[in-house]
């Protein structure tokens, strides 16, 4: 048996299964507290493993970690939300604590390769992942192995950078396709802030709203344009408000760009998309980025790939994490 975990910013998931199907021998979740830090992740990590492993005959663990990872040498980098995981050498600790083999991924990389083996990309040679969140990411599965662990990097689909004027570090697809980048845009829209440098990127400007549209948006987040979220506006767009739905163009826009780009350079069987902005669905989210591919991509390619939703849920990275050591270090 496998033993899978994902470390995330909000969650840690534990489960156990034979890398060989979709399925959990048992599967435990816990809440992260930030303020713990890495120090308190590791100590539910290993109360929890210990019990499991006197369950079951553990013979491996995997990892799906929530930032970037060196695979090869089996250490995290460093996590963007909690302290203490820099550096981490996260495989020689599950040596120490549980005499285990294991080997670390990154939590997207999982994704895909679950995905991949698993889920919606099953049956596929090559499999792309792109996953729309806080951020955007992406993971690749050629022969159900990931590319690129022995890379510092590997698939970032959103850290590409739409367009020649964008220059700016920070002017990538992750800022306009994200929930974070979404939101912006509409807070940006709502409060008629000075042009961005984002706007520059986007075809037609930033969009305009209608006086009822921005009243609608205003009236759904109390008049504090600043809580806006990617939900509140995907569900005034659900309602019918033109303006969230130009809003959420922008994001579907700039990441059918980018998927159209990596569509251009890899030529995957299967893109499977998934993560929280994601779950508003077809109509606002999927069938926008489907026409946007269209639109941008290498016309040879344009019905060559499926484009879809994942299979497996929020277990995702568990069910990788499990594939992931069931394949030994990469």
């Amino acid at each position: 048996m496998i033993l899978g975990i994902e470390i995330g910013g909000t969650k840690l998931q534990l489960g156990v299964g034979d890398g060989e199907h979709a399925h959990f021998e048992a599967l435990e979740r816990y809440d992260v507290n930030p303020q713990h830090g890495a120090e308190g992740i590791l100590r539910q990590i290993a109360d929890s493993a210990r019990n499991l492993c006197s369950r079951f005959n553990i013979q491996r663990v995997g990892f799906g970690f929530g930032g970037p990872v060196d695979g090869s040498s089996g250490r995290v980098i460093t996590s963007h939300q909690i302290e203490g995981w820099t550096d981490c050498a996260l495989v020689d600790w599950v040596h120490e604590s549980l005499s285990l083999p294991a080997v670390l991924g990154n939590d997207c990389d999982c994704a895909a390769l679950a995905e991949a083996r698993y889920g919606a990309g099953q049956g596929h040679r090559t499999v792309f992942y792109v996953t729309v969140g806080t951020g955007v990411g992406g993971g690749l599965v050629i022969n159900e192995c990931v590319h690129g662990t022995d890379r510092p990097a590997v698939a970032e689909i959103g850290h590409l950078r739409p367009g020649l004027l964008a220059t700016d570090p920070h002017a990538t697809v992750e800022s306009l396709a994200s929930g974070w980048g979404i939101a912006a845009t509409a807070r940006a829209a709502l409060q008629d802030e000075p042009q961005r440098l984002h706007d520059r990127l986007l075809p037609n400007g930033r969009p305009s709203l209608t006086e009822t549209d921005r009243a609608d948006l205003l009236h759904r987040c109390n008049g504090d344009a600043k809580s806006l979220t990617t939900l509140t506006i995907g569900e005034a767009a659900s309602a019918g408000n033109q303006g969230a739905r130009a809003i959420l163009r922008t994001g579907t826009d700039a990441l059918g760009w980018a998927i159209a780009q990596m569509v251009a350079l890899v030529a995957p069987d299967v893109i499977v998309i998934g993560g929280g902005v994601s779950l508003m669905g077809d109509e606002l989210f999927l069938d926008p980025i489907r026409e946007a591919v269209r639109q941008y991509v290498f016309p040879p390619l344009a019905d060559a790939v499926s484009l879809t939703s994942p299979k497996l849920g929020e277990e995702v990275v568990v069910h990788g994490a499990i594939a992931l050591g069931s394949q030994g270090r990469q």
